[in-house]
Formats: C-alpha cells, sequence, structure tokens
C-alpha cells in the first residue's frame, strides 16, 4: 500500500514541555551514537498529542535524533501505526478485520463505521470528530471481534453497541475500554474453568484498570497523565539535565542541558565563538583545527554537495553557512579538521565521519563518480 504525507500540513510542530522532558528521557536510554533508537517512541508520542502524524513532527523527532530526514521518514511510512493523515478529533476507530474478527463480526463493525463515521476508511466524520479503517489482526482473537482506539481495545463488540459508543463518545462520554459482554479478561464467555479460587485485586483487568484510574482513555497525551517517572536518568528528579559519567566521578560538576542529537548531553557550543578543546575519540579539537573556508563560491558556483552521501539540502545549506562549497574543500581536510566539522554539525554532529564524506569528496573532486552520486543525479533523491 502506498503510503504519502497528508497535502495539507502544519505549519510546525513542537512537544508540550512535559512530553519534551519525556523525550529526552528516552533518548538517554541508548548509547552514545545511538540516538536515533529512540525514533518509534518518539514518532509515537508526537502522534499521541497531535492526533496524526505530520510533517513538522516528523522532522522535528528527527533533529531532536540527529536523523536526516529521509530516515525518518522511511519509518513513518513503513509502519501502518502512523497516521499520516487527519484522524477523528474524538476518535479513530481500528477495526480488526482478520479471521477471528471477521467471523465473529468484523463486516458489521465496518458497516457501523460507514453509516456511522464516513464511508470510505480515513476520512473524517461530517463533524470532524470521528475517523476509522480496517485493520490486520491485533491479537485480540479470543475477544472478537474488536477494536483500537488510541492504545485501548474495545471488544467483545456487537453493532449495536458499537452504534452506541460512538454516539456516547460524540456526547463527550468515555466508554471504559476491555470486553463489553462482562469478561474480565479473555475467559470463556461460560465462566472460569480454571483458577476460581480466590478474589480478584482488582474490579477491572490490569489495562482496564489502568486506563480508568488515570483516566486518559480518548484522551491526547501531553505528559501530564502520570508522574513523571525516568529511572535510567542520573538525576530523576532533575528533568533539564543530566550529568555525563565523567562529571558524576568529580566532586562538583556543571549542569548541562539534553541536546537532541547525543544520547548523552554536553553544553551547548556557539560556533561563531572559539570552540573549547575537547576529546572526540582521540583527536583533541580546538577552533584552530577549523578547516580553511571560503566567503562564497568560486566563480559564484557552488558544486551539489548533495552529491554526497549523508549530506541533504540542510546540510548543504549548513556548509555552505560555515564556508564549504567544493568538494575539494572537503577532501582536504585533515583528522583534526575533520573532527572540528563534525563538532559543529550542530543537529548532525559526528555525520562528517561517519558517512565518510572525506573519502567520498576526494573522489567527486577528482571528477569520479560515486554509486550514491549517480543514484542521486538519476532520482533526484537526496539523504536528507
Amino acid at each position: 500500500m502506498l503510503r504519502r504525507l497528508h497535502p495539507e500540513q502544519p505549519a510546525s510542530f513542537a512537544f508540550t514541555p512535559d512530553n519534551q522532558k519525556w523525550a529526552e528521557a528516552q533518548i538517554q536510554k541508548y548509547p552514545e551514537g545511538r540516538a536515533a533508537s529512540a525514533i518509534i517512541p518518539l514518532l509515537w508520542r508526537a502522534q499521541e498529542q497531535h492526533g496524526w502524524l505530520t510533517r513538522p513532527a516528523i522532522e522535528h523527532v528527527a533533529d531532536m535524533l540527529g536523523m536526516a530526514y529521509i530516515r525518518a521518514l522511511e519509518v513513518a511510512t513503513f509502519y501502518f501505526m502512523f497516521q499520516l493523515q487527519p484522524v477523528g478529533s474524538v476518535a479513530h476507530f481500528q477495526i480488526c478485520g482478520t479471521t477471528s474478527c471477521m467471523i465473529m463480526g468484523a463486516e458489521d463493525l465496518v458497516a457501523v463505521c460507514k453509516k456511522k463515521i464516513a464511508s470510505k476508511a480515513h476520512q473524517l466524520s461530517e463533524d470532524g470528530k470521528f475517523s476509522w479503517e480496517e485493520v490486520e489482526c491485533l491479537g485480540a482473537c479470543t475477544n472478537a471481534p474488536m477494536a483500537q482506539i488510541g492504545k485501548d481495545y474495545y471488544e467483545d463488540l456487537t453493532p449495536a453497541g458499537l452504534e452506541k459508543m460512538i454516539d456516547d463518545m460524540a456526547k463527550g462520554e468515555v466508554p471504559l475500554p476491555g470486553p463489553a459482554n462482562g469478561r474480565y479478561t479473555s475467559e470463556p464467555k461460560s465462566g472460569l474453568t480454571a483458577l476460581t479460587e480466590g478474589e480478584r485485586e482488582h474490579q477491572y483487568n490490569g489495562s482496564v484498570q489502568r486506563a480508568h484510574d488515570i483516566g486518559d482513555t480518548l484522551k491526547r497525551i501531553d505528559g501530564t497523565e502520570v508522574p513523571f517517572c525516568a529511572p535510567w536518568l542520573d538525576k530523576a528528579a532533575d528533568h533539564g539535565s543530566r550529568l555525563s559519567s565523567q562529571a558524576e566521578a568529580a566532586a562538583e560538576a556543571p549542569a548541562v542541558k539534553p541536546v537532541a542529537d547525543d544520547s548523552v548531553a554536553k553544553p551547548e557550543t556557539d560556533i561563531s565563538k572559539p570552540v573549547a578543546e575537547e576529546n572526540k575519540g582521540d583527536v583533541v579539537v580546538s577552533d584552530a583545527d577549523k578547516p580553511a573556508t571560503l566567503a562564497a563560491a568560486r566563480d559564484g558556483q557552488a558544486d551539489d554537495l548533495k552529491l554526497i552521501k549523508g549530506v541533504g539540502p540542510k546540510l548543504e545549506q549548513m556548509l555552505n553557512g560555515m564556508g564549504f562549497f567544493h568538494f575539494d574543500q572537503v577532501a582536504a581536510w585533515t583528522d583534526k579538521e575533520l573532527a572540528w566539522v563534525d563538532q559543529n554539525l550542530e543537529g548532525f554532529k559526528g555525520r562528517a565521519s561517519r558517512d565518510e564524506w572525506v573519502s567520498q569528496a576526494q573522489k567527486l573532486a577528482a571528477g569520479e563518480e560515486t554509486e550514491f552520486a549517480a543514484r542521486a543525479k538519476k532520482d533526484g533523491i537526496y539523504d536528507n
């Protein structure tokens, strides 16, 4: 199935303050240089906050993780859990249509959606409150037929029950998720045949009880649903900062602010000022190691730096702003100069080394053509 971004997009996206804390905490779970591993939870959080996944949200998450936009787009378009078009402001119904649910009446539930919401999947209802789609197996076969709304399962549904649910939601009511026929979980409809002794600890099963207790069913997640908890952080009480392991070993250490493109927070750097010496691998980098730059492209004709794998429109613009316009400039970088560039690629730190820009540029400067450059010229597709 072809999945493309919706033609109408909002101008921008930003996490709520609490969701921003949550997102920064997720990044801290992963080793340095592996922040991109947080792509799925951050995209999901963005979708939960806004209702659907917009292009500005995808690009915002990519910037936080130091990823090329195309990489984040690949993830967003691959997984059907991500909605790439507007959904109902109150609820988006995902009706399971696979074997067990189909046998138990999923087609009747789809008919209700067509009648009460819209004639076609992914269309908004006239009031904009609801949308629907048919999906593959959601794994609740014993409780068929069922539907997923947000993160919650509504099980053992009937057409009449679904119609009432839609009507109740339209009036602002919030139906409790879980089985609709009185079952506790997925025991036989005739009742338990095992583990019959003892009282239940809760009125509802675990997931339903949680939704009931914190009252967040159908609610857009903004980070305020439950107390913020990130026990993997070095200082869980201070959501805005994290100390590096080296700083923790010292008696005193300056607080640092988490940065979007690194999994370990570092002090912010202003590239307009001399760069303080810093260890980058085995290379000590200082402002004296900045490569030679140009005020403008020679003869007003800059090379297409996007033919270097790992350099897209945004990075090309950044490199031009730093004074790099030609392949031979990049090809001439020494190890220390390369480290300086890596350090100053705001939002893309380490990209130049990782994608071997120097060796690519050497070939391009010599008139050779790399496999990536040939493909980029042919297809007009770059890395970010």
